[in-house]
């Protein structure tokens, strides 16, 4: 283990993110020439133990920008094991032949790692799902100088710099100035007067509208009425036909029912189809 390096499992962000920060703040950035010796380990041998001193040199890197996402209300501990991801994918991708220093490689995949969980926590429903609008949300925030809302003159600047459409810019501020409202009321509420907001009291439900309640279970009633009837009206042969066929569980085929009454199939058929048809003129009537 290098002079400096912290055993891994003190460098795990949790509860205790000061002593995390300070312990990461006391490992040594890495030379250029260690740096390359350490990155042509693991490229051309898979060297494990330069891949672990390659993360830990750099997790200072992650803190730091962790801390320019403390705008959006989420945990900077898990801003930073998220950034830590991306770091790790990094190292993993990097190639010393390229002639860049890996801080710089590495902080696109540190903060694809963060945008990627910020656009997954900030709101219950997601606010950016394509690439531009990934893009005009992180940039609307950072371009966005007050609390007040943008004027048509602002809001067509930074659609102009970031090359979208100014209705795709007034869209995203308003995603951005929303929040996440329950549709029940609060689990918590005291009274109704303190959650009278919430939506499920602004839908309309006619399903208790006592007319049509009425007019529902009439037609049941009068349906079930006409079916019974009609039912009634069959031959006895052609009621257990249509319940052997329809009504049980277990339905029965037609050569079971022709062997059962010592006809043809075809025969028993046309029996259920004169009786479907019965039913059928019964209730229309």
């Amino acid at each position: 283990m290098s002079k400096g390096i912290q055993p891994f499992e003190q460098l795990v962000p949790g509860a205790n993110l000061t002593a995390y920060v300070q312990a990461v703040s006391t490992i040594p950035v890495l030379s250029a020439e260690r740096e390359r010796e350490l990155a042509e380990a693991l490229y051309y041998n898979d060297n494990l133990d330069a891949a672990r001193e390659l993360v830990m040199s750099h997790l200072r890197f992650v803190v730091h920008i962790a801390r320019s996402y403390s705008g959006y209300g989420l945990a900077e501990a898990d801003l930073i094991q998220e950034g830590n991801v991306g770091l790790m994918k990094a190292v993993k991708r990097f190639n010393p032949e390229k002639g860049v220093r890996l801080v710089s490689f590495a902080v696109h995949w540190i903060k694809a790692e963060m945008h990627e969980f910020i656009l997954r926590n900030w709101r219950i429903v997601k606010v950016a799902t394509t690439k531009a609008q990934r893009k005009l949300f992180f940039n609307l925030r950072s371009a966005k100088k007050s609390l007040a809302w943008l004027t048509r003159d602002e809001a067509q600047a930074v659609a102009d710099d970031l090359g979208v459409d100014v209705s795709e810019v007034q869209r995203m501020e308003g995603r951005l100035s929303s929040r996440d409202v329950g549709y029940d009321q609060p689990a918590d509420a005291d009274d109704d007067d303190s959650s009278w907001y919430a939506p499920q009291f602004f839908l309309e439900d006619n399903s208790m509208n006592p007319a049509q309640v009425v007019e529902s279970s009439d037609w049941q009633e009068d349906s079930e009425g006409r079916l019974h009837a009609a039912l009634a009206d069959l031959d006895e042969r052609s009621r257990d036909i249509l319940a052997q066929r329809w009504l049980s569980e277990e339905k029965a085929t037609l050569h079971q029912l022709a062997d059962t009454y010592g006809v043809s199939a075809e025969r028993i058929r046309q029996l259920e189809a004169n009786a479907m048809k019965k039913l059928r003129t019964a209730l229309a009537a």
